[in-house]
């Protein structure tokens, strides 16, 4: 078999994937020469200063200040700006579009469930349109596993019980891999997936291909089969706290603290409705847990969304407490 068929890097595919490239070659570089440059001296003045029979006493001797301040002070520049090169890349990578589609991920032994917010659903293939960015909501429906895309230099850790999300912008059509970065059991290896990245217009025409409804009109279908819409009015006398504009905005809850509105926030409401109480609300909602699948959650949260609020930050962003209801 050719040597070209392993490439080093796989293409590249995504608007970060040569900033990625560009860092791990950095780094490969200064610190193999590094770790060679010490290893090289290690040797040469171990056979210049070792034991003969001439040289039975070691010779103390005050190590030049410029000199010491050389091999202190260069590789600590050099260091630091490798730190500041990934710290910006790290918060390129955490901050996510205004404009971004979105889908919502689901992880499962041992395949990849794509829904998108017009309705449409895919397994292990994941459609998307070149030149705009894609926000990926991310679940799990039983282990950890881990959503890698190779051509574009990302990957982040589908947990279960917890949201996270994740961001491309395609930059090339074509069809890319999908992997599972995580040891999730014995198919681990058979959870494989494509990227499918189109041209707009043709990505338009796979939209119009059909679907049940958007993703926020089947949430809409399942708050109302499970009553919700008994409690959760708009009008003050309501049982429930109102959940329009309720995404992304501050929460107070019946210990005075302040929570944001987010993914997790409203996932945690639901399944667990007793852990963090509005102020001004009894404990009398009843908890959805083995009622609704990650599928039915991801609709429910889709259409609290479509209610309206504050744009809430990234579950997966800059490292945040975690805040829920």
């Amino acid at each position: 078999m050719l040597i070209s068929d392993f490439p080093l890097f796989p293409e590249q595919g995504s608007t970060v994937a040569g900033q990625v490239d560009a860092l791990f070659i950095v780094l490969s570089v200064i610190t193999g020469s590094v770790s060679i440059l010490i290893f090289l001296l290690i040797f040469i003045l171990a056979i210049k200063y070792r034991r003969t029979p001439q040289n039975q006493l070691a010779q103390d001797q005050e190590p030049p200040q410029m000199l010491e301040a050389g091999w202190i002070g260069i590789p600590f520049v050099i260091f630091m700006g490798m730190f500041v090169w990934g710290a910006w890349l790290y918060f390129r990578l955490a901050r996510i579009p205004d404009n971004a589609l979105d889908v919502y991920a689901t992880g499962k032994q041992w395949m990849w469930k794509f829904q998108h917010s017009t309705g449409q659903r895919e397994i292990n293939t994941l459609h998307v349109p070149v030149g705009r960015p894609v926000r990926i909501t991310l679940a799990s429906e039983d282990v950890i596993h881990s959503l890698f895309f190779p051509s574009f230099r990302i990957k982040a850790d589908v947990l279960p019980s917890r949201y996270r999300t994740m961001w491309f912008q395609a930059t090339r059509t074509g069809r890319f891999h999908i992997f599972c970065a995580e040891y999730c059991g014995t198919q681990h290896s058979g959870m494989i997936g494509w990227v499918e990245v189109m041209e707009p217009t043709d990505y338009q025409k796979w939209l119009a291909g059909g679907s049940e409804g958007s993703l926020a009109s089947q949430g809409e279908k399942l708050f109302q089969t499970h009553a919700c819409n008994t409690c959760h009015t708009n009008d003050a006398t309501a049982r429930g706290p109102v959940l329009v504009g309720l995404y992304g905005s501050d929460v107070t809850l019946g210990d005075n603290s302040v929570v944001k509105a987010d993914d997790n926030y409203i996932r945690e409401s639901i399944l667990n409705p007793q852990a963090k109480l509005v102020k001004g609300f009894g404990p009398i909602m009843p908890t959805f847990q083995g009622q609704v699948s990650e599928d039915d959650l991801l609709k429910l949260l889709a259409y609290i969304k479509s209610l309206g609020g504050a744009p809430a930050p990234s579950p997966a962003g800059t490292p945040q407490k975690e805040q829920r209801r």
